[in-house]
């Protein structure tokens, strides 16, 4: 009967120092698992730069290749240049000719963008792709889907499932961005001039960056969390043991 008391403050301290551990280290991981994108804007007709968060999609095989297939409605599309990555448009032909927001002729679009890594990207690291590009004046409300094939040196993974609300997610979401209303500055489908497109690309560098980083930000937090939880499970568990101790002196 003397051992009971200080076998339970063991067992609770285990408890809460595993509890800890698990968050610690599965914190990280499920904040990297999908393929993620952000955005500088999502109004209806304005230029926006889109971050697609690469992380690891074949287990522990490096990335080789990324195919990015752009919606219908946005014929042109700037990749951002990656030291890491060659670039490559897939162009294909319209139906019908139309006429952008520029006025131009429009015959053709890009329907795809192809990033083939220089040196495949190892699975424990992970790298941010990004696309410049004007959204459809007329798709407010609208959900664009990017899907996003991501080939390694062994095997591939196609994250291009839709997210359907109300159900599920599924294993491989395909990266979205749900267009909002025209902003009235006059980035709303409207001509906007070059001077003002430039302005746009430039300082989106800095949004770019912070949203980069955001997946680690929120794995570094939660792995926080979890030390935290482990640590004052630790401090429950003396303090427990303690109690018992002095009880036991005590009788």
């Amino acid at each position: 009967m003397s051992e009971r008391p200080s076998v339970r403050p063991a067992l609770v301290t285990a408890a809460a120092l595993g509890a800890g551990a698990l968050l610690a280290l599965g914190a990280p991981l499920a904040a990297s698992a999908h393929v993620g994108v952000e955005s500088t804007s999502t109004a209806a007709g304005a230029y926006t730069v889109l971050g697609f968060g690469i992380p690891h999609g074949c287990g522990e095989s490096p990335t080789t290749k990324l195919t990015f297939t752009i919606p219908e409605g946005i014929d042109r599309v700037t990749p951002t240049v990656n030291p890491g990555w060659t670039i490559e448009k897939v162009i294909e032909t319209l139906p019908e000719p139309k006429t952008d927001s520029h006025g131009a002729n429009v015959v053709e679009r890009v329907s795809q963008v192809v990033y083939t890594a220089v040196t495949p990207l190892p699975s424990d690291l992970r790298d941010v792709i990004e696309l410049s590009l004007q959204l459809p004046a007329d798709a407010e409300g609208e959900t664009l889907e990017f899907p996003v094939l991501q080939e390694c040196a062994e095997g591939s993974t196609d994250w291009s499932a839709p997210v359907v609300e109300g159900e599920e997610e599924p294993e491989h979401p395909a990266p979205s961005i749900t267009v909002t209303a025209a902003e009235p500055d006059g980035h709303h489908g409207g001509v906007v001039s070059a001077s003002e497109h430039g302005d746009a690309d430039a300082s989106a560098a800095s949004s770019d960056a912070a949203a980069a980083s955001a997946d680690d930000e929120v794995a570094r937090a939660l792995g926080i969390t979890g030390i935290v939880v482990g640590v004052a499970g630790l401090g429950l568990g003396l303090a427990v043991a303690l109690g018992a101790r002095r009880s036991r002196k005590s009788e």
